[in-house]
Protein backbone atom coordinates (compact mmCIF):
# COMPACT_ATOMS: atom_id res chain seq x y z
CA UNK A 1 0.00 0.00 0.00
CA UNK A 2 0.94 3.63 -0.51
CA UNK A 3 0.43 5.49 2.78
CA UNK A 4 1.05 9.07 3.92
CA UNK A 5 1.38 10.44 7.47
CA UNK A 6 0.51 14.12 7.92
CA UNK A 7 0.32 16.45 10.90
CA UNK A 8 3.58 15.86 12.78
CA UNK A 9 6.80 17.84 12.76
CA UNK A 10 8.47 14.96 10.95
CA UNK A 11 11.02 12.23 11.44
CA UNK A 12 13.46 11.30 12.82
CA UNK A 13 11.58 12.12 16.01
CA UNK A 14 12.88 15.29 17.62
CA UNK A 15 9.94 16.78 19.51
CA UNK A 16 7.14 14.78 21.10
CA UNK A 17 4.80 11.81 21.14
CA UNK A 18 3.31 12.19 17.67
CA UNK A 19 6.79 12.37 16.16
CA UNK A 20 7.82 9.18 17.98
CA UNK A 21 4.64 7.54 16.75
CA UNK A 22 5.20 8.73 13.17
CA UNK A 23 8.73 7.33 13.17
CA UNK A 24 7.90 3.95 14.65
CA UNK A 25 4.74 3.47 12.60
CA UNK A 26 6.19 4.61 9.27
CA UNK A 27 9.42 2.64 9.63
CA UNK A 28 7.48 -0.44 10.74
CA UNK A 29 5.08 -0.23 7.80
CA UNK A 30 7.96 0.34 5.38
CA UNK A 31 9.70 -2.77 6.76
CA UNK A 32 6.53 -4.71 5.89
CA UNK A 33 6.86 -3.67 2.25
CA UNK A 34 4.59 -0.61 2.07
CA UNK A 35 5.48 2.73 0.45
CA UNK A 36 5.25 5.23 3.30
CA UNK A 37 5.65 9.01 3.13
CA UNK A 38 5.95 11.29 6.17
CA UNK A 39 5.36 15.01 5.68
CA UNK A 40 7.89 17.09 7.64
CA UNK A 41 8.26 20.75 8.61
CA UNK A 42 11.23 22.56 7.14
CA UNK A 43 12.37 24.04 10.46
CA UNK A 44 12.52 20.55 12.04
CA UNK A 45 13.83 18.39 9.21
CA UNK A 46 16.46 19.34 6.65
CA UNK A 47 15.26 19.68 3.07
CA UNK A 48 18.30 17.62 2.09
CA UNK A 49 16.79 14.54 3.74
CA UNK A 50 14.77 12.58 1.19
CA UNK A 51 14.44 9.26 3.01
CA UNK A 52 14.81 7.88 6.52
CA UNK A 53 15.05 4.15 7.26
CA UNK A 54 13.08 3.25 4.15
CA UNK A 55 10.50 6.04 4.56
CA UNK A 56 10.09 8.81 1.99
CA UNK A 57 10.23 12.32 3.45
CA UNK A 58 8.48 15.35 1.99
CA UNK A 59 9.75 18.52 3.67
CA UNK A 60 7.46 21.54 3.27
CA UNK A 61 7.41 25.06 4.77
CA UNK A 62 5.04 26.50 7.36
CA UNK A 63 4.60 29.52 9.62
CA UNK A 64 6.78 29.08 12.70
CA UNK A 65 4.24 30.36 15.22
CA UNK A 66 2.50 28.22 17.81
CA UNK A 67 -1.02 29.13 16.67
CA UNK A 68 -0.42 28.39 12.98
CA UNK A 69 2.60 26.06 12.79
CA UNK A 70 0.57 22.83 12.76
CA UNK A 71 -2.50 23.84 10.78
CA UNK A 72 -0.64 25.70 8.02
CA UNK A 73 1.84 22.88 7.44
CA UNK A 74 -0.92 20.27 7.47
CA UNK A 75 -2.93 22.24 4.90
CA UNK A 76 0.07 22.51 2.56
CA UNK A 77 0.84 18.82 3.09
CA UNK A 78 -2.73 17.75 2.31
CA UNK A 79 -2.72 19.80 -0.91
CA UNK A 80 0.50 18.04 -1.95
CA UNK A 81 -0.93 14.64 -1.00
CA UNK A 82 -4.03 15.06 -3.17
CA UNK A 83 -1.96 14.40 -6.29
CA UNK A 84 0.13 11.46 -4.99
CA UNK A 85 -2.40 8.62 -5.42
CA UNK A 86 -2.11 7.38 -1.83
CA UNK A 87 -4.18 4.42 -0.72
CA UNK A 88 -4.68 6.01 2.71
CA UNK A 89 -3.70 9.18 4.55
CA UNK A 90 -3.17 9.17 8.32
CA UNK A 91 -3.65 12.62 9.85
CA UNK A 92 -2.24 13.16 13.33
CA UNK A 93 -3.88 15.59 15.75
CA UNK A 94 -7.57 16.52 15.92
CA UNK A 95 -6.60 20.11 15.02
CA UNK A 96 -6.00 18.90 11.48
CA UNK A 97 -9.39 17.21 11.07
CA UNK A 98 -10.63 20.32 9.33
CA UNK A 99 -8.76 19.14 6.20
CA UNK A 100 -9.85 15.49 6.25
CA UNK A 101 -12.63 16.06 3.69
CA UNK A 102 -10.19 17.17 0.96
CA UNK A 103 -8.57 13.76 0.25
CA UNK A 104 -11.95 12.09 0.41
CA UNK A 105 -13.16 14.23 -2.50
CA UNK A 106 -10.56 12.55 -4.72
CA UNK A 107 -11.30 9.11 -3.27
CA UNK A 108 -8.47 8.76 -0.74
CA UNK A 109 -9.55 7.23 2.61
CA UNK A 110 -8.55 9.29 5.65
CA UNK A 111 -7.75 8.22 9.21
CA UNK A 112 -7.38 10.80 12.01
CA UNK A 113 -5.53 9.99 15.23
CA UNK A 114 -7.14 12.52 17.56
CA UNK A 115 -4.66 12.18 20.47
CA UNK A 116 -6.02 13.55 23.76
CA UNK A 117 -8.33 16.46 24.58
CA UNK A 118 -5.97 19.13 23.30
CA UNK A 119 -8.21 22.09 24.18
CA UNK A 120 -7.44 21.48 27.87
CA UNK A 121 -3.81 22.52 27.45
CA UNK A 122 -3.01 25.73 29.31
CA UNK A 123 -0.90 27.12 26.46
CA UNK A 124 -3.96 27.80 24.30
CA UNK A 125 -5.90 31.04 24.58
CA UNK A 126 -9.70 31.21 24.33
CA UNK A 127 -9.67 31.21 20.52
CA UNK A 128 -7.29 28.25 20.43
CA UNK A 129 -9.47 26.27 22.83
CA UNK A 130 -12.56 27.05 20.75
CA UNK A 131 -10.79 25.94 17.57
CA UNK A 132 -9.85 22.61 19.16
CA UNK A 133 -13.40 22.08 20.39
CA UNK A 134 -14.70 22.59 16.83
CA UNK A 135 -12.05 20.26 15.44
CA UNK A 136 -13.02 17.56 17.94
CA UNK A 137 -16.50 17.65 16.43
CA UNK A 138 -15.15 17.72 12.86
CA UNK A 139 -13.08 14.63 13.69
CA UNK A 140 -16.33 12.73 14.00
CA UNK A 141 -17.59 13.92 10.58
CA UNK A 142 -14.81 14.29 8.02
CA UNK A 143 -12.46 11.24 8.22
CA UNK A 144 -13.40 7.67 7.35
CA UNK A 145 -12.08 6.46 10.71
CA UNK A 146 -10.95 8.13 13.92
CA UNK A 147 -8.30 6.46 16.06
CA UNK A 148 -7.99 6.92 19.82
CA UNK A 149 -4.91 5.78 21.74
CA UNK A 150 -6.55 5.44 25.18
CA UNK A 151 -9.81 3.85 26.31
CA UNK A 152 -10.55 7.04 28.25
CA UNK A 153 -10.45 9.07 25.02
CA UNK A 154 -12.41 6.40 23.18
CA UNK A 155 -15.19 6.73 25.78
CA UNK A 156 -15.04 10.54 25.61
CA UNK A 157 -15.74 10.62 21.86
CA UNK A 158 -18.46 8.01 22.19
CA UNK A 159 -20.25 9.70 25.09
CA UNK A 160 -19.87 13.33 23.95
CA UNK A 161 -20.34 12.93 20.20
CA UNK A 162 -21.80 9.45 19.80
CA UNK A 163 -18.80 8.61 17.62
CA UNK A 164 -17.19 5.18 17.64
CA UNK A 165 -13.42 5.09 17.18
CA UNK A 166 -10.76 2.48 16.58
CA UNK A 167 -8.57 2.00 19.65
CA UNK A 168 -4.89 1.63 18.76
CA UNK A 169 -2.35 2.53 21.49
CA UNK A 170 1.31 3.47 21.25
CA UNK A 171 4.16 0.99 21.57
CA UNK A 172 7.31 0.48 23.61
CA UNK A 173 10.90 -0.48 22.86
CA UNK A 174 12.14 -3.27 25.12
CA UNK A 175 15.77 -3.70 24.05
CA UNK A 176 18.19 -2.00 26.40
CA UNK A 177 21.05 0.04 24.88
CA UNK A 178 24.47 -1.50 25.34
CA UNK A 179 26.29 1.79 25.93
CA UNK A 180 26.04 4.73 28.37
CA UNK A 181 27.76 7.66 26.63
CA UNK A 182 24.97 10.07 27.52
CA UNK A 183 25.22 9.22 31.21
CA UNK A 184 28.96 9.86 31.11
CA UNK A 185 28.49 13.18 29.32
CA UNK A 186 25.97 14.33 31.93
CA UNK A 187 28.04 12.86 34.79
CA UNK A 188 25.22 10.54 35.87
CA UNK A 189 25.54 7.08 37.35
CA UNK A 190 23.19 4.15 36.61
CA UNK A 191 20.34 4.08 39.15
CA UNK A 192 21.62 7.40 40.46
CA UNK A 193 18.83 9.65 39.19
CA UNK A 194 15.09 10.15 38.94
CA UNK A 195 13.97 10.91 35.38
CA UNK A 196 11.21 13.20 34.12
CA UNK A 197 10.52 13.42 30.35
CA UNK A 198 8.09 15.74 28.58
CA UNK A 199 7.70 18.95 26.66
CA UNK A 200 8.28 21.68 29.22
CA UNK A 201 4.81 23.19 29.20
CA UNK A 202 2.65 23.98 32.28
CA UNK A 203 0.10 21.16 31.87
CA UNK A 204 2.96 18.63 31.94
CA UNK A 205 3.74 19.77 35.48
CA UNK A 206 7.52 19.88 35.47
CA UNK A 207 7.22 22.70 38.03
CA UNK A 208 5.33 20.36 40.37
CA UNK A 209 8.05 17.71 40.00
CA UNK A 210 10.80 20.26 40.73
CA UNK A 211 9.00 21.58 43.83
CA UNK A 212 8.36 18.07 45.09
CA UNK A 213 11.94 16.91 44.56
CA UNK A 214 13.28 19.93 46.44
CA UNK A 215 11.54 18.47 49.52
CA UNK A 216 12.85 14.90 49.09
CA UNK A 217 15.77 13.71 51.20
CA UNK A 218 18.04 11.77 48.83
CA UNK A 219 21.49 11.95 47.33
CA UNK A 220 20.14 10.97 43.93
CA UNK A 221 19.67 13.52 41.17
CA UNK A 222 16.65 14.57 39.15
CA UNK A 223 16.98 14.86 35.37
CA UNK A 224 14.34 17.10 33.76
CA UNK A 225 14.52 16.03 30.13
CA UNK A 226 12.74 18.10 27.51
CA UNK A 227 12.24 21.48 25.91
CA UNK A 228 9.48 23.49 24.22
CA UNK A 229 9.75 26.11 21.47
CA UNK A 230 7.22 28.58 22.92
CA UNK A 231 7.80 28.27 26.68
CA UNK A 232 10.98 30.27 27.35
CA UNK A 233 9.60 32.03 30.44
CA UNK A 234 8.27 28.82 31.97
CA UNK A 235 11.55 26.98 31.34
CA UNK A 236 13.49 29.87 32.87
CA UNK A 237 11.38 29.56 36.03
CA UNK A 238 12.11 25.84 36.20
CA UNK A 239 15.83 26.37 35.84
CA UNK A 240 15.83 28.91 38.68
CA UNK A 241 15.56 26.13 41.27
CA UNK A 242 18.24 26.43 43.97
CA UNK A 243 18.54 22.63 44.23
CA UNK A 244 21.90 21.54 42.72
CA UNK A 245 20.65 17.95 42.40
CA UNK A 246 18.28 18.96 39.58
CA UNK A 247 19.73 19.17 36.08
CA UNK A 248 18.21 20.34 32.79
CA UNK A 249 20.02 18.82 29.79
CA UNK A 250 17.35 19.98 27.31
CA UNK A 251 15.79 17.65 24.77
CA UNK A 252 17.63 14.43 23.97
CA UNK A 253 16.41 11.93 21.36
CA UNK A 254 17.37 8.60 19.87
CA UNK A 255 19.96 6.43 21.56
CA UNK A 256 20.79 9.10 24.16
CA UNK A 257 17.17 9.22 25.31
CA UNK A 258 17.01 5.42 25.48
CA UNK A 259 20.20 5.31 27.57
CA UNK A 260 18.66 7.69 30.09
CA UNK A 261 15.41 5.69 30.24
CA UNK A 262 17.19 2.36 30.62
CA UNK A 263 19.43 3.46 33.50
CA UNK A 264 17.06 5.60 35.58
CA UNK A 265 16.38 4.76 39.22
CA UNK A 266 12.77 5.90 38.88
CA UNK A 267 10.66 7.53 36.18
CA UNK A 268 8.23 10.36 37.06
CA UNK A 269 5.26 10.95 34.77
CA UNK A 270 3.40 14.14 35.69
CA UNK A 271 1.36 15.04 32.59
CA UNK A 272 -2.34 15.77 32.97
CA UNK A 273 -3.52 16.28 29.35
CA UNK A 274 -3.39 13.89 26.42
CA UNK A 275 -4.12 10.30 25.68
CA UNK A 276 -1.52 7.57 26.10
CA UNK A 277 1.92 9.15 26.49
CA UNK A 278 4.78 7.37 24.68
CA UNK A 279 7.36 8.32 27.34
CA UNK A 280 5.31 6.53 30.00
CA UNK A 281 5.05 3.36 27.94
CA UNK A 282 8.75 3.54 27.06
CA UNK A 283 9.65 3.82 30.74
CA UNK A 284 7.54 0.74 31.44
CA UNK A 285 9.21 -1.13 28.59
CA UNK A 286 12.61 -0.40 30.14
CA UNK A 287 11.50 -1.82 33.49
CA UNK A 288 11.49 1.43 35.44
CA UNK A 289 9.81 2.05 38.76
CA UNK A 290 7.13 4.52 37.65
CA UNK A 291 5.45 7.26 39.66
CA UNK A 292 2.55 8.77 37.70
CA UNK A 293 0.06 11.59 38.07
CA UNK A 294 -3.39 10.22 38.89
CA UNK A 295 -5.20 11.03 35.65
CA UNK A 296 -7.60 8.51 34.13
CA UNK A 297 -5.25 7.97 31.18
CA UNK A 298 -2.19 7.31 33.34
CA UNK A 299 -4.10 4.97 35.64
CA UNK A 300 -5.35 3.09 32.57
CA UNK A 301 -1.86 2.65 31.13
CA UNK A 302 -0.15 1.60 34.36
CA UNK A 303 -2.98 -0.67 35.56
CA UNK A 304 -1.24 -1.23 38.90
CA UNK A 305 2.26 -1.60 37.45
CA UNK A 306 3.53 1.51 39.24
CA UNK A 307 2.76 4.11 41.89
CA UNK A 308 0.00 6.70 41.40
CA UNK A 309 -0.13 10.00 43.30
CA UNK A 310 -3.33 12.01 43.65
CA UNK A 311 -3.81 14.23 40.62
CA UNK A 312 -1.56 17.30 40.79
CA UNK A 313 -1.11 16.84 44.57
CA UNK A 314 2.33 18.14 45.59
CA UNK A 315 2.37 16.52 49.03
CA UNK A 316 1.33 13.12 47.69
CA UNK A 317 4.03 13.30 45.02
CA UNK A 318 6.61 14.10 47.72
CA UNK A 319 5.37 11.08 49.69
CA UNK A 320 5.77 8.76 46.69
CA UNK A 321 9.22 10.08 45.81
CA UNK A 322 10.46 9.75 49.38
CA UNK A 323 9.04 6.23 49.70
CA UNK A 324 10.86 5.08 46.56
CA UNK A 325 14.08 6.79 47.65
CA UNK A 326 13.94 5.25 51.14
CA UNK A 327 12.69 1.76 50.28
CA UNK A 328 13.49 0.88 46.65
CA UNK A 329 13.41 -2.82 47.54
CA UNK A 330 9.69 -2.51 48.26
CA UNK A 331 9.15 -1.25 44.71
CA UNK A 332 11.09 -3.95 42.83
CA UNK A 333 7.85 -5.75 42.00
CA UNK A 334 6.77 -2.77 39.89
CA UNK A 335 9.68 -3.26 37.49
CA UNK A 336 8.61 -6.73 36.35
CA UNK A 337 4.95 -5.70 36.34
CA UNK A 338 5.71 -2.71 34.13
CA UNK A 339 7.61 -4.76 31.56
CA UNK A 340 4.90 -7.42 31.51
CA UNK A 341 2.18 -4.80 31.07
CA UNK A 342 4.07 -3.10 28.24
CA UNK A 343 4.81 -6.38 26.43
CA UNK A 344 1.21 -7.59 26.53
CA UNK A 345 -0.54 -4.28 25.78
CA UNK A 346 1.92 -1.90 24.12
CA UNK A 347 4.03 -3.76 21.57
CA UNK A 348 5.04 -1.73 18.51
CA UNK A 349 4.69 -4.85 16.35
CA UNK A 350 1.06 -5.20 17.41
CA UNK A 351 0.39 -1.47 16.93
CA UNK A 352 1.86 -1.47 13.42
CA UNK A 353 -0.11 -4.58 12.53
CA UNK A 354 -3.34 -2.90 13.64
CA UNK A 355 -2.65 0.13 11.45
CA UNK A 356 -1.71 -2.11 8.55
CA UNK A 357 -4.99 -4.00 8.89
CA UNK A 358 -6.94 -0.74 9.12
CA UNK A 359 -5.36 0.67 5.95
CA UNK A 360 -5.88 -2.63 4.12
CA UNK A 361 -9.53 -2.63 5.12
CA UNK A 362 -10.01 0.91 3.84
CA UNK A 363 -8.27 0.10 0.57
CA UNK A 364 -10.38 -3.02 0.07
CA UNK A 365 -13.56 -1.05 0.74
CA UNK A 366 -12.55 1.67 -1.70
CA UNK A 367 -11.70 -0.86 -4.40
CA UNK A 368 -14.99 -2.64 -3.92
CA UNK A 369 -16.95 0.61 -4.23
CA UNK A 370 -14.89 1.76 -7.17
CA UNK A 371 -15.37 -1.18 -9.56
CA UNK A 372 -18.02 -0.92 -12.30
CA UNK A 373 -19.30 -4.39 -11.40
CA UNK A 374 -19.90 -3.32 -7.82
CA UNK A 375 -21.76 -0.24 -8.95
CA UNK A 376 -24.02 -2.23 -11.26
CA UNK A 377 -24.84 -4.67 -8.47
CA UNK A 378 -25.85 -1.78 -6.23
Amino acid sequence: MKIAIVGTRGIPANYGGFETFAEECSVGLAARGHQVTVYCRSHYVSRAMKTYRGVRLVVLPTLKWKYFDTVVHSFISILHALFQKYDSILICNAANSIYAWLPRIVGIPVVVNVDGIERLRKKWNRIGKMYYRICEWLSTLFPNVIVTDARVIERYYLEKYGAASEFIPYGAVFEKPATRETLKRLELSPDGYFLYVSRLEPENNAHLVVKAFEKVQTSKQLVILGDAPYSAEYISQLRSTPDPRIIFPGAIYGIGYRQLQANAFCYIHATEVGGTHPALIEAMGQGNIVIANGTEENVEVLAGAGLIYQKNDLDDLVRCLQAVADRPQDCEMYKAAAIDRARTQYSWDAVIQQYEQLFARLKSRRNALGTPASRRQK
